[in-house]
């Protein structure tokens, strides 16, 4: 059995299947699927999995250049911006929701946790560890 936090053998697999700017999404339980962007969904019920700890257990594995949030987010959810600034994820960029969206569409996978706060979705852009 593995040592590591992440036990979810789909997301294991693709964590150790991206390359150096790979893009893979986490999404509350209403960001929407995109045609042809294979789906990992996690959600149960409202909240479980929540964001931040869906988030937590992938950094715990992946390598993460820059990550990329909905400029929304701040206005919308404070406190969701404060606990995903609080992971301190390198290099922080904003995109507008619409254009979140449409990066998604070039995304190696969606997680979908069961989330239901607005704008709780992040890009995760991979890196290299050497």
């Amino acid at each position: 059995m593995k040592k590591s936090p992440l036990l979810n053998i789909a997301l294991s697999q693709l964590i150790a299947s991206l390359g150096h700017g790979d893009m893979l999404v986490i999404g509350d339980a209403g960001l929407p699927s995109q045609p042809g962007v294979p789906l990992i969904d996690l959600a149960l019920t409202r909240g479980i999995p929540g964001f931040i700890d869906t988030v937590n257990t992938v950094l715990s594995e992946m390598q993460v250049e820059y990550h990329l949030l909905a400029s929304e987010l701040p206005q919308h959810n404070p406190a969701m911006a404060a606990q995903v600034a609080a992971l301190a994820l390198p290099d922080a960029r904003q995109v507008t929701h619409e254009e979140f969206k449409q990066l998604s569409k070039g995304a190696r996978a969606i997680v979908r946790t069961g989330e239901c706060s607005p704008y709780a979705n992040i890009i995760l852009v991979a890196g290299v560890v050497f």
